[in-house]
């Protein structure tokens, strides 16, 4: 078999960048390890910033998204017991909308299958060769025995434990990580939201998150230590500590139920240089993490999708590789932007396991400065609902 492009990964960036080349005549080939229902199964985020809508709509998936998002203007901040919105429409003219990864990637499924888009599932051993050379191939097993791809390129969308970055060889890359002392501990519950906006809240007993999926679908978090286990915490245990960790008016009105799902997520922040070697790109998490406090994760991914399908457009379509040559460090430019702001997110609304009594104040002062400061509130602004490409 033969391709123009090889994207392993078959999560909503891998199927994005399939479903926009295959619209401007350039042939992809998606190979997944796991099957469709199980990537449709992972519960994550659900804030999609002004670049990833675009990108949507650019490929004609849109139509439900649109039709079924909420649009948020802003959100809370909170903070011993007290609360200011940050107004995005007022501050910087823009919003991001809420809808669920998981909805994006049953679009671009069904986007993808109703133009006859190639998809592999359940693909094993998957094996990228000769990035070096103009005669690129990828080996996979399945089922039905080896199997052989040759391409002009290969992109790398198989997350941060995926073959793709272990490509490259080591003395090549180089890889920079922090690894945050505590856990998001997440409820899926089938209960309206307690607020039309995200509340981001700072409290001494750590920090909790109020997000929703739709109108009758929320999410909520709390951070806890990394040694918690699921299992020990009840759904009663966790609405009373939820209830403790936001503002009274919010705790008061919080409609809860059955959780539907329940995990711990550990967080990080991590980045592979460079996100090029040779005929093999790599996009979202098989080159980056972000911690989720600042709702980057699948919008980073985005950006990546963004540099190199231009990229490949130009090199395809004008014989020109200027695109394919600078895309990592375009991609890069954009990701340690975003890597800053998640950090900072993290760092104000987190409590630490070393703070110090110091650290404390200075993070108060900060919450503070960003409630009485516009300025403050549209740097905020401006890199929540993204920043351009």
């Amino acid at each position: 078999m033969r391709t123009q492009v090889v994207i392993i990964g078959g999560g909503p960036s891998g199927l994005l960048l399939s479903q926009l080349l295959h619209r401007k005549g350039i042939d992809t080939v998606v190979l997944e390890r796991q099957t469709r229902d199980y990537v449709l199964g992972r519960i994550r985020a659900g804030i999609l910033e002004r670049g990833m809508v675009a990108l949507m709509r650019e490929a004609g998936v849109a139509e439900r998204m649109d039709r079924e998002c909420f649009v948020h203007d802003g959100t809370v901040m909170a903070y011993d017991n007290e609360s200011f919105g940050v107004n995005f429409k007022e501050l910087v003219d823009t919003t991001v909308i809420v809808y669920g990864q998981t909805e994006v990637t049953r679009d671009l499924y069904d986007a993808r299958e109703k133009m006859d888009g190639k998809i592999v599932f359940q693909v094993q051993d998957v094996v990228i060769n000769d990035l070096e050379t103009d005669k690129a191939y990828v080996t996979y097993r399945t089922a039905d025995g080896e199997k052989r791809i040759d391409c002009d390129f290969v992109a790398g969308c198989d997350g941060f434990h995926g073959v793709s970055r272990q490509t490259i060889p080591q003395d090549i890359r180089t890889e920079y990580e922090k690894v945050y002392p505590f856990g998001w501990l997440g409820v899926l519950s089938e209960t309206p939201p307690v607020h039309e906006e995200l509340i981001y809240a700072n409290s001494s007993r750590g920090f909790a998150l109020c997000s929703m999926r739709n109108e009758k679908l929320s999410r909520y978090y709390i951070q806890c230590p990394l040694s918690d286990k699921v299992e020990a915490w009840s759904d009663q245990m966790f609405w009373d500590e939820l209830k403790r960790r936001i503002p009274d008016e919010a705790a008061d009105s919080l409609v809860t139920g059955p959780s539907i799902e329940k995990s711990i997520a550990p967080l990080r922040s991590f980045v592979t240089e460079p996100m090029r070697w040779g005929r093999l790109f790599l996009c979202g998490d098989a080159a980056h993490i972000v911690p989720p406090t600042g709702a980057k994760g699948l919008n980073t991914a985005a950006s990546d999708v963004h540099y190199l399908y231009h990229g490949l457009l130009q090199y395809y379509g004008e014989g020109d590789s200027e695109g394919i040559d600078r895309y990592s460090e375009k991609a890069l430019a954009r990701i340690w932007k975003a890597e800053r702001f998640s950090w900072w997110m993290t760092s104000l609304m987190h409590r630490y396991p070393d703070q110090t009594e110091f650290d404390l104040r200075i993070q108060r002062a900060e919450l503070e400065f960003l409630r009485e400061n516009k300025a403050a509130q549209t740097v905020m602004a401006e890199n929540y609902v993204g920043l351009p490409y």
